[in-house]
């Protein structure tokens, strides 16, 4: 056999051992077809999901686990890992309720780890097990029941963010041997608790916008229609783990026990009262900082960033008062650190210093300067749009009357004649916004006819531009967003209240009831 082949993983290089992983997939898949054809229906039926994934389970582990295989056969035995666990899946959700199906998964997965050698392997069953854990305490194993309950939920993460814990914990007390796959494990295990903390807080800024309907389905934000209290055990929970976070660090780390730091940590406590889980978040943050565990610290990191992000969506405050927080909150943290900036500089390099300061305040001035001219200049466009536009209206067919992502809005779906969205739908790629003509009638109502094409325009005909939108052209927006609370006015919107000038920019500016009227 060459030794080229039988080399240890960790001297493989990664693009050898991605081309190899890609030629046993390619080689398993119509494998596992053919023997899935000759087992039939064995495989789903009495004791043969077991076995059969016992036995692919087995074998697989068996390749695994030898630390002296070639490369090819180790990556081949990853699809059987797959298959040979999801035969036994079938069987467990089958056989047993969907909590101890879960749990039993798990189990499988922690045992799995322990038993291949490739880190890269033992991290995915790790945070497999994590996911299986989290799934197990939270879904109900009474079907029919609330099984997806994100109070429940937050529950299960922090049960999973406490096995980590308690592994970082076992860690540092086992021998070296035994801790070298521990360690790899709750890696995977904490990257999927991270992802898990912050799938329950919600989508983050601006992500929810960009994603669509899919961003909607993803994450809703925590549970706010429960009972007061489980509300207030959260985030009193939440506050005391940043604090213990906050607290470990200064343990470990005597330099942060300054007066600044203190002050950063305060304002993080805050926000992790305010966010139930972005104190779990912290105290990983804290203990893979000190530790040195620099690659899950930056995940760790990601994670609260996305959570804090997600608060401008929790419908549990008005939008202004989430702002006006989030920037005393920002401030605050600038002047700390301006407080904690070292002040002491040499008197030979005082000169160049002071003169890279002064470029970086014009470069900060002119910058705010650029951003106040472009946001005034748009601002301007839009109030010159609704002043001399000429006053339209189009009928609309309001969609999801509430959106928990990104607050009160109404999902708009302007009426658009079918040929005209057919001629859209063949010509995706275009270097303009196309324009669509439309006519109006007495009462200002526009009627969408078709696409235009150049010709001349009747006296009651007038051009409008489309707008790009999740891959689809619409008119001008498919959004009217409203103050929290006002769904019900806006329930009984018809039509859309445009403003619109010569060259077919529109702007919608409110919505009108049956027959006009205004809301």
């Amino acid at each position: 056999m060459n030794d080229s082949l039988t080399i240890s993983s960790e001297t493989r290089p990664w693009p050898v051992v991605l081309l190899t992983g890609l030629g046993a997939w390619l080689a398993a898949v119509p494998l596992i077809i053919v023997v899935g054809m000759l087992f039939g229906d064995f495989v789903t039926r009495g004791a043969g999901p077991y076995l059969i994934g016992l036995l692919v389970l087995a074998g697989s582990l068996v390749v695994l686990h030898s630390r002296q295989i070639p490369l090819f056969v180790e990556q081949l035995a990853v699809p059987g890992l797959i298959v040979g666990g999801g035969a036994l899946a079938f069987g467990l959700f089958r056989d047993l309720p969907d909590a101890l199906a879960f749990a039993a998964l798990g189990a499988v997965a922690l045992a799995a780890a322990v038993l291949v050698h490739a880190d890269w392997l033992r991290a995915l069953l790790g945070a497999l097990a994590a996911v299986m854990l989290a799934l197990a305490l939270a879904i109900d194993p009474w079907r029919g029941s609330h099984a997806t309950r994100l109070g429940v939920f937050w529950l299960a993460w922090h049960g999973c963010a406490a096995a980590w814990l308690a592994a970082h914990v076992m860690v540092r007390r086992i021998p070296q041997e035994h801790a070298a796959i521990v360690e790899p494990v709750s890696a995977g295990w904490l990257l999927a608790t991270l992802c898990g903390l912050a799938w329950w807080a919600g989508m983050t800024f601006l992500v929810g916008a960009n994603l669509g309907e899919f961003g909607n389905d993803v994450a809703r934000g925590f549970d706010r229609d429960g009972p007061h209290w489980t509300g207030a055990l959260q985030q009193a929970a939440s506050l005391t783990l940043a604090i213990v976070g906050a607290l470990w660090a200064a343990r470990r780390w005597p330099g942060l026990r300054q007066p600044w730091l203190i002050g950063v940590a305060a304002v993080l406590a805050l926000l992790a009262w305010l966010m139930p889980t972005l104190g779990a978040v912290l105290l990983a943050l804290a203990l893979c900082i000190t530790t040195r565990r620099w690659r899950l610290a930056a995940t760790a990191g990601v994670a609260a960033a996305w959570i804090i992000g997600a608060f401008y969506y929790q419908l549990a405050w008005p939008l202004a008062h989430k702002a006006l927080l989030m920037v005393a909150a920002g401030v605050v943290l600038a002047l700390l650190a301006r407080w904690g900036t070292p002040r002491r500089v040499s008197s030979e390099a005082a000169t160049p210093v002071v003169a890279s300061a002064g470029l970086q305040r014009w470069g900060i001035a002119i910058c705010a300067v650029a951003v106040l001219a472009v946001a005034n200049f748009a601002i301007w466009q839009k109030e010159s749009l609704i002043a001399h536009g000429q006053p339209v209206f189009v009928e609309l067919a309001p969609a999801d009357p509430r959106s928990l992502m990104q607050g009160d809005f109404m999902r708009l779906n302007f009426r658009m004649p079918f040929s005209v969205q057919q001629q859209l739908d063949g010509d995706p790629l275009r270097a303009q916004r196309p324009h669509a003509i439309a006519r109006r009638d007495e009462r200002n109502v526009l009627t969408l006819l078709r696409l235009d094409n150049g010709t001349p325009l009747a006296t009651d005909e007038l051009r409008v531009e489309l707008t790009p939108k999740g891959g689809d052209w619409i008119l001008v927006t498919d959004a009217w967003f409203f103050r929290e609370g006002e769904a019900q006015r806006w329930s009984g919107a018809r039509f859309g209240e445009f403003r619109i000038d010569d060259n077919g920019r529109a702007l919608l500016i409110g919505l009108r009831g049956p027959e006009l009227k205004p809301l």
